[in-house]
């Protein structure tokens, strides 16, 4: 590589740091301080990812459509904040009048963003829990990929990510969920060994679908909100995609348990209880 290039990559890299810096920052003040700053901080994010949706999806948010939808995700984050988990159905199905794209982007943002709300009450260690696994899946998968190569995932998808890449990333996020379980002095460390497995693969799934979605649409990025990482959809696929599954393992448990010792017992007891007779 040219001495240009060098340059030119260290910037891209330097850039890159700096923003996730921040992002690290405002994410683990908003996560630590909970209340009014944990929900302010994932309403916007939610209205932010709607707001980048309906650009990419050729509706303007400063039309009347674009600022309604954009609206339609505040108004679910907010119902979430007042503690009206019963609504998000409603607000799923509702954003048919969008059309059936632009619906199902409003499904995944009003679900994490409720499930994200709901992990909170919990307290800080399970919104953690899969913050973190996410990370370590989305990095290791990155460096894994990038030291060892290989053959490819789905390059049809998504051309830059290999089959080492999500063992590396497999690997990572069991790492990590085991870590935050032992941090967290709750137990159920093999547990959540296998709730990050399936977290793991779960925001693995998530960035493959917003690729596929990108692809179709012919874009390289989602925004330009994240200087580096491009937008909120971009930084964020894989945790729209793992909290809702987190928040489903919470269901399971008792009050005070965190989600990861979710047996498979403990599954089928809930899912039992919620069948008809």
């Amino acid at each position: 590589m040219s001495d240009a290039g060098n340059k030119s990559a260290w910037r891209d890299l330097r850039v890159r740091l700096l923003s996730a810096i921040v992002l690290v920052a405002v994410a683990g003040i908003g996560i630590g301080a909970g209340g009014l700053l944990y929900q302010i901080l994932i309403i916007g994010v939610m209205a932010g990812m709607a707001a980048e949706a309906a650009t990419l999806l050729g509706v303007s948010v400063k039309s009347w459509r674009g600022i309604v939808y954009v609206l339609w995700a505040l108004g679910a984050g907010l119902a979430a904040a007042t503690g009206r988990w019963d609504t998000f159905p409603i607000f799923c199905v509702t954003s048919l009048v969008f059309g059936a794209p632009l619906c199902a982007v409003m499904c995944v943002i009003v679900l994490s963003g409720t499930a994200l709300q709901w992990l909170r009450l919990g307290g800080v260690m399970p919104v953690l829990f899969v913050v973190c696994v996410v990370v370590a899946s989305d990095s290791c998968a990155y460096l894994t990929g990038r030291l060892v190569g290989g053959p490819k995932l789905a390059p049809r998808i998504s051309p830059g990510k290999t089959r080492s890449g999500a063992v590396g990333g497999l690997v990572g996020a069991v790492l990590a969920g085991s870590l935050i379980a032992q941090i967290s002095g709750q137990g159920g460390i093999a547990m959540a060994a296998v709730w990050a497995a399936l977290l793991g693969v779960a925001a693995q799934t998530g960035d493959l679908a917003e690729s596929a979605m990108k692809r179709a649409l012919g874009v390289k990025d989602s925004g330009t909100l994240l200087p580096g990482h491009g937008g909120l959809l971009d930084r964020f696929d894989g945790l729209v995609a793992a909290a809702p599954l987190a928040a489903v393992a919470s269901l399971c448990v008792g009050a005070g348990v965190p989600f990861w010792q979710a047996g498979l017992h403990a599954v089928f007891a809930a899912l039992a209880g919620k069948l008809p007779g």
